[in-house]
């Protein structure tokens, strides 16, 4: 990113940028080419340029940073790919206040999402990146929030930061590169064995990485976490200085629930599908911990090797969606679109996890009618294709 970049960027934060942002707050980004040249009659072509890149790039941001935050702050196109959502980097934050930090450095802080999380946990950041406009946009988003006194930016290479002044360090490696996500943790930049080390610098320290990371290569000296959002796995959390090595974890938000591993459990034994049907969240199967939830819920596996889990009675956890099953049948097409027209179902969600069925394939063949639901579920059960009917378990009442 040459100084032109941060030149145009610089040149938003003035008064006539600050109006062209206003301007373009609902604007279309399908009608660029039209307003791009309507405001170049009346100002110059790359505050321009940089503004509706600007305007486009909040309203894609609103989904991690909500509305209020968006639309005060400033990203890059890979900033908003890469930062973490807000909901995320808060219960972060409060992890890192919980444990008494009130001095941090910030590796690879990217566009600061981070920073501002543990900023307004009342923790003093180091925030630090080597690229020039990504950190010109971090101290922005500081200066816009309300946070600079909390968030020093420096504009360094991390590995050549001197961290053992500080209580704790975050590392949030650039997980993509120039063909895209990078699954090697070596891979990343800078690479995980480095991240690790500066992480044993700390009395504390946070690594974000990929959720899909081999269980072997998470350190024998850190907790790791698997985090996900209203169902949808986010990320992965290697922690130091926790006092609690080897452990594992699954954390959903927004309730903030926290699953902690049992060490040692045993695999629930398969058995046959009972009246409920138990679908752990995507953050408790990539933690492997589907055998503490079957544990809680006194339940089994329906198969060996599928993350599905069965019960006769209904024991509600956090950990998992529970749905009523009405049927349980080897799979056949036929035999199931019989079922649904007799049943007058034109409203199905199907879930697969063991099949090689695609669901939205099976959709067409369905050809749904009526004004009933179904949950239709295509799995193995027994080493064999199955398919289950039924509907999500209705929540039991809580007193009065």
């Amino acid at each position: 990113m040459g100084h032109v970049d941060v030149d145009a960027f610089d040149s938003l934060l003035g008064d006539e940028g600050q109006a062209l942002l206003s301007a373009l707050r609902d604007y279309d980004p399908a009608k660029e080419l039209a307003t791009a040249t309507r405001l170049r009659r009346d100002h110059p072509p790359a505050l321009v340029s940089a503004a509706l890149t600007q305007a486009a790039l909040r309203q894609r941001a609103v989904a991690k940073f909500g509305p209020e935050d968006a639309y005060r702050m400033y990203f890059t196109p890979n900033g908003v790919e890469q930062s973490t959502r807000t909901s995320v980097a808060a219960y972060r934050a409060s992890r890192f206040a919980g444990f008494g930090v009130r001095r941090m450095a910030d590796l690879c802080c990217g566009i600061g999402g981070d920073a501002i999380a543990l900023a307004r946990a009342g923790i003093s950041v180091l925030a630090v990146d080597r690229d020039p406009l990504t950190c010109a946009v971090t101290r922005a988003n500081a200066e816009a929030l309300g946070l600079a006194e909390l968030i020093e930016v420096r504009c360094a290479d991390v590995t050549e930061v001197d961290t053992r002044d500080f209580d704790a360090v975050f590392v949030d490696p650039a997980r993509r590169g120039g063909r895209g996500r990078v699954f090697d943790p070596e891979a990343y930049s800078p690479p995980l064995s480095w991240a690790v080390e500066a992480a044993r610098t700390t009395p504390r320290a946070a690594l974000k990485i990929a959720p899909g990371v081999p269980h072997e290569a998470v350190p024998e000296d850190a907790e790791a976490e698997w985090i996900s959002d209203h169902g949808h796995v986010k990320e992965a959390v290697l922690w130091f200085g926790t006092a609690r090595p080897g452990l594992r974890r699954a954390t959903l938000l927004p309730s903030g629930h926290s699953l902690i591993g049992t060490p040692f459990l045993p695999d629930p034994e398969p058995g046959p599908v009972g009246r409920w049907l138990y679908e752990p969240d995507g953050a408790v199967i990539r933690a492997h911990l589907v055998a503490d939830v079957a544990a809680r819920v006194g339940g089994r596996l329906i198969d060996p090797t599928i993350a599905y889990i069965t019960t006769d009675e209904l024991r509600p956890t956090p950990f998992a969606t529970a749905y009523e099953i009405t049927d349980v049948l080897p799979f056949n097409l036929k035999k199931l679109k019989a079922l649904l027209r007799e049943r007058e179902v034109g409203v199905a969600t199907i879930k697969k996890r063991g099949s090689a069925v695609e669901p939205e394939q099976l959709r067409k063949k369905l050809r749904l009618e009526g004004g009933n639901a179904c949950t239709i579920v295509l799995t193995r059960s027994a080493g064999s294709p199955t398919m289950l009917l039924g509907h999500p378990a209705q929540p039991l009442p809580t007193g009065p």
